[in-house]
């Protein structure tokens, strides 16, 4: 038996997929930044290692969070958007975003950012998820 799945915890059950550091960043750049290609995420400010993002790109696909297609614009590059599971990790995000604009150091542009959306409540949330779908073909 692997390691992975030991507790029936929900939050331990979360925590196996999306609790490392990489898999969130990633999550966020398809999500804020909009990105959607291999060698953009590697340009992400934290620098990823191109193995460990291989790594994270795979699991996150084996595991429904998003898919993998190839690019229509361009042959030799891959696409990689959200599925329904990696959209509803939005609200974890913005969450995380609040919290670390109120209590850490954050960049004053992104801290507004993360604010507004927490401002914004559940209708700002859904009318992002919305917006989401549709960029992501969901």
């Amino acid at each position: 038996m692997s390691a992975r799945g030991k507790s029936g915890c929900p939050i331990n059950l979360s925590l196996e997929l999306i609790g490392d550091r990489w898999t969130l960043l990633i999550i966020r750049d398809l999500i804020f930044a909009g990105k959607k290609h291999f060698r953009e995420f590697l340009q992400s400010d934290e620098g990823i290692s191109s193995r460990t993002l291989a790594e994270r790109l795979q699991t996150l696909q084996d595991e429904g969070i998003l898919t993998r297609s190839d690019d229509p614009t361009h042959g030799l590059k891959t696409v990689y958007r959200l599925t329904e599971a990696g959209i509803d990790l939005l609200p974890v995000l913005a969450t995380l975003g609040a919290w670390g604009s109120k209590h850490r150091k954050a960049d004053d542009k992104l801290a507004r950012i993360a604010d507004d959306l927490a401002a914004g409540g559940e209708a700002a949330l859904e009318q992002m998820k919305a917006a989401l779908r549709a960029e992501h073909g969901v």
